[in-house]
């Protein structure tokens, strides 16, 4: 339920080769990813986190403390479509350069709808788990978050307002680079 060093740090190279200081974090978990992509942004970035639950972010926070990038991450605990939608209301479309998907995979492809409004054209959205330890290669497995996996794989690799590519790394992870 965490995302990989391997897939920190490929993320951590992303975000510098964008220049990226505005990104956001669909699903925080304890905040390794959080803590992650805050020490690749700049001084002035910012980072909002969303996650339904203080149990495992407050985990996190410490961390977040000392390693000193605690005032770059503003999370925020409720759902994150309403998360989402605020901050399409408040800060517009193309207000982030980065947005990391990782949380309740039946609402993937909702979120990653608003982070297509979210994401600059040239910004990334990365999403994790695609492969879902195989499950989405088994025509038999078909619970509601393998389906909802699957279907999100099969519009991505159609979806052309996105170039995408994906890394076998980690339990799989999309690279979808906004147009």
């Amino acid at each position: 339920m965490q995302s990989s060093p391997e897939q920190g740090a490929l993320i951590a190279v992303l975000l510098g080769m964008l220049g990226a200081r505005n990104a956001l974090e669909i699903g925080t978990f304890t905040g390794y990813s959080a803590l992650r992509t805050a020490l690749a942004l700049p001084e002035d970035g910012r980072l909002i986190c969303c996650d339904i639950s203080t149990e495992f972010t407050d985990l996190g926070k410490p961390f977040w403390q000392e390693a000193g990038i605690a005032s770059k991450i503003d999370l925020r605990i409720g759902p994150a479509t309403e998360t989402l939608d605020h901050l399409i209301e408040s800060g517009g479309p193309n207000s982030f350069d980065f947005a990391f998907i990782d949380a309740d995979k039946v609402n993937y492809d909702a979120y990653y709808e608003r982070a297509l409004v979210l994401v600059r054209p040239g910004g990334l959205i990365a999403i994790d788990n695609v492969f879902w330890s195989g499950d989405v290669a088994r025509p038999e497995v078909n619970d509601p978050d393998t389906a909802a996996l699957k279907a999100l794989n099969a519009k991505i690799h159609t979806d052309e307002r996105v170039t995408r590519a994906v890394v076998p790394i980690g339990d799989g992870l999309t690279l979808a680079v906004v147009r």
